[in-house]
């Protein structure tokens, strides 16, 4: 029996809170519990380590393409932190996200998070340096341990600015000072190449790439991943190991790109009135998203594998390096 609009609607709405753990998950807490002080019972603690003599402390780095999970993965790792849950002084946790709104200056992001911490109205007067004094000031009061910067590479706008040389700086003010915080930053692959133009921040951060999907390797986990989420909607799981490669192709690879392709196709078969997930399913769910033509769909050309797929924005990205650099530019024939 078909269902109905609501139980379609509830069925999306527990695929899509539903979090797979993988191993970037892991990877990430490790670093987070490596940078957490534990107190003499061995219990882990809100407070930072502290390493130069006492003077600063590290952060971490999650580098992955768009649509990866990265965003996901980092937040259930922060509400899973027992120790940055709660300050009984404030009850609110002691980590603070935010994500870096597009285009970022200095004054923007210092404003941006300052609402963030209960600091509605920056005056327009207001300097540059005091406005991120008084960031350091209520990262200090509300007791913040963890600073999550999301979507990071929006903070800087060329490698050679003297926008992005003040963002190093207030980086490293950051961790460091009477009141050092822990800082993750999360964005694209931009963020490790800006990044490592400045040494100090460079080795202030430990990088975490998580690894792409690999056809062969990941095919039958993923595939396992489908007839999870197939059951979990009532559905009967009709795909065979070429619907799984041609998702991963069209996921970029990516695995909160596949899941979302996944789920998508799932209210596809729902809204069909299907008991079965099928590989058109997959093909209708794709196409709306891609907005491409039926030849373009990787779901439904016999040459899948020979569709090159791009993200916007990185290859915009690749293309102003590529003009910056000398060497870039003879790797891709830029006289």
């Amino acid at each position: 029996m078909p269902k109905t609009v609501q139980e379609i609607a509830a069925t999306m709405k527990m695929l899509r809170n539903h979090h797979v753990v993988t191993e970037r998950d892991r990877d990430f807490e490790a670093l987070l519990v490596d940078l957490l002080e534990v107190d003499e019972h061995g219990q882990l603690t809100h407070e930072p380590i502290r390493v130069t003599a006492g003077t600063e402390t590290h952060g971490i780095a999650l580098i992955e393409g768009s649509g990866g999970g990265k965003t996901t993965a980092i937040l259930k790792v922060l509400q899973g932190c027992e120790p940055l849950q709660n300050n009984p002084e404030t009850g609110a946790p002691r980590y603070l996200h935010v994500k870096v709104e597009s285009p970022a200056t200095l004054r923007s992001l210092g404003s941006q998070v300052l609402r963030k911490l209960g600091v509605d109205t920056v005056s327009d007067r207001a300097k540059v340096y005091d406005i991120w004094a008084m960031v350091r000031h209520r990262l200090a009061v509300m007791g913040i341990s963890v600073l999550w910067l999301d979507e990071a590479h929006d903070m800087f706008k060329s490698a050679t600015s003297l926008e992005t040389d003040n963002m190093f700086k207030m980086l490293k003010s950051l961790m460091q000072g009477d009141h050092p915080v822990i800082l993750v930053l999360s964005g694209t692959e931009r963020l490790d190449w800006i990044t490592s133009f400045d040494a100090q921040v460079n080795r202030r951060f430990s990088k975490l790439r998580p690894q792409e999907l690999q056809f062969g390797v990941d095919n039958m986990p993923l595939k396992e991943l489908i007839e999870f989420y197939a059951r979990k909607a009532g559905l009967e799981a009709a795909i065979d190991e070429d619907t799984v490669v041609r998702l991963i192709h069209g996921g970029r690879h990516r695995f909160g790109r596949c899941v979302r392709t996944l789920v998508a196709a799932i209210k596809c078969a729902l809204q069909d009135g299907s008991n079965e997930l099928r590989q058109e399913h997959f093909e209708i769910a794709w196409g709306r998203e891609e907005g491409c033509e039926i030849v373009q769909n990787v779901f439904a050309a016999a040459d899948w594998q020979s569709i090159e797929l791009k993200d916007e924005n990185d290859e915009l990205y690749e293309r102003q390096r590529a003009a910056q650099d000398p060497k870039s530019k003879k790797k891709a024939g830029v006289v």
